[in-house]
C-alpha cells in the first residue's frame, strides 16, 4: 500500500492511500480520516460511499465531514466509485463504467473482470484497513450520496450484523425501477432481473429490511427526484415497520451544499449507534 499523501485535519489525519485491488484487478485509491483518538486505539469507523462521476476525493473536500467525526472520535473511509486505469473497460457515458460502479460485481463483458465493487467494499478494503489502520471494525456504520446512498442501503441490508447503522443523502432508492438502474444493472448483471434485486434498497427492504436504525434525507427540490423514487422506499419501510427516519428536506437540490447541510446530523446518528455497540 502507498501512501500518496497526508494532512493533519481536526487534530487527526487525512490521508490518501493506493493499493493493487485483488477484486477490481487494478490500482484503487481511498481516503481515510483517523481522528486524534486513533493515536491511544481503535476507533469506529463510518463508510462514505459517492456518487455518480465521483471518485474518493469529492466528498473528502466537499462534504465537511472531518470536522463533525472528530469531534465524535470516528474514523471515516472514502473509497472510490469504480475500478480505473488503462485496460478497465469504460462507456462514454457518465452513468455507466469508470467513476459508475453501483456497488455490484459485474458478470457480464466487458466489465466482469474489474468491476466488482461489492467484493471490494465487502471483503477487501474493510481488511486491508483493519491490518493497516487503528479502526474497530467490530463498530461499524455506512452512509452515501446519490449511487452511493443506493450502495450504503444495499450493502447494510446485504451484510447482516455488519453495521450499527445506515444513512444516505438523496439515495437511489428504487433503481430496478429506474433509468438511474435499469441501464446499469443490466450492463453490469445480465438480463435477469432476479438478479438485480439484492441491488435494490427498495425490494431488499420488502425482502429483509435491515436490523438497526435507518436515517435518509432527499431534498425537495433534487433535480433527479423522479429517478431518485424516495416514495418507493418510504412505503417498503412503513410496510415492514422498519426502524427508519425517511426525511424531504425543502427546497434543498442534490448537490453537495445539500449534503454538508446535513453532515453533521448523519455523523451524531451514526456516532450514537457506534457508540451503543
Amino acid at each position: 500500500m502507498e501512501t500518496v499523501s497526508q494532512n493533519k485535519a481536526f487534530g487527526g489525519t487525512q490521508g490518501v492511500y493506493r493499493h493493487t485491488s485483488t477484486s477490481t484487478k487494478c490500482d484503487m485509491t481511498f481516503g481515510l480520516f483517523l481522528p486524534e483518538e486513533a493515536n491511544d486505539g481503535p476507533v469506529p469507523v463510518l463508510w462514505y460511499l459517492s456518487g455518480l462521476t465521483c471518485t474518493h476525493e469529492n466528498a473528502m473536500t466537499k462534504a465537511g465531514a472531518q470536522a463533525w467525526c472528530a469531534e465524535q472520535g470516528i474514523a471515516i473511509v472514502f473509497p472510490d466509485t469504480s475500478p480505473r486505469g488503462e485496460g478497465v473497460a469504460d462507456d462514454d457515458a457518465y452513468d455507466l463504467g469508470q467513476g459508475a460502479g453501483f456497488y455490484v460485481n459485474a458478470t457480464q463483458d466487458p466489465w466482469a473482470p474489474h468491476f466488482n465493487m461489492w467484493d471490494y467494499l465487502a471483503t477487501e478494503l474493510p481488511a486491508l484497513i483493519g491490518e493497516n489502520f487503528a479502526v474497530d471494525l467490530e463498530r461499524q456504520a455506512i452512509t452515501g450520496h446519490s449511487m452511493g446512498g443506493h450502495g450504503a442501503l444495499t450493502l447494510a441490508m446485504g451484510l447482516p450484523g455488519r453495521f450499527a447503522s445506515v444513512s444516505a443523502f438523496a439515495p437511489i432508492c428504487n433503481p430496478t425501477a429506474s433509468d438511474w438502474g435499469r441501464k446499469q444493472l443490466g450492463a453490469y448483471l445480465g438480463a435477469d432481473e432476479t438478479s438485480w434485486a439484492k441491488h435494490d434498497a427498495t425490494l431488499q427492504m420488502q425482502a429483509v429490511g435491515f436490523d438497526g436504525p435507518i436515517l435518509v434525507d432527499t431534498g425537495t427540490s433534487d433535480q433527479f427526484i423522479d429517478l431518485l423514487k424516495p416514495e418507493a422506499l418510504a412505503e417498503a419501510a412503513n410496510a415492514r415497520r422498519q426502524q427508519a427516519t425517511l426525511r424531504l428536506q425543502p427546497g434543498y437540490d442534490h448537490s453537495y451544499y445539500f449534503v454538508s447541510t446535513f453532515m453533521e446530523e448523519h455523523i451524531a446518528f451514526h456516532a450514537d449507534a457506534l457508540y451503543a455497540r
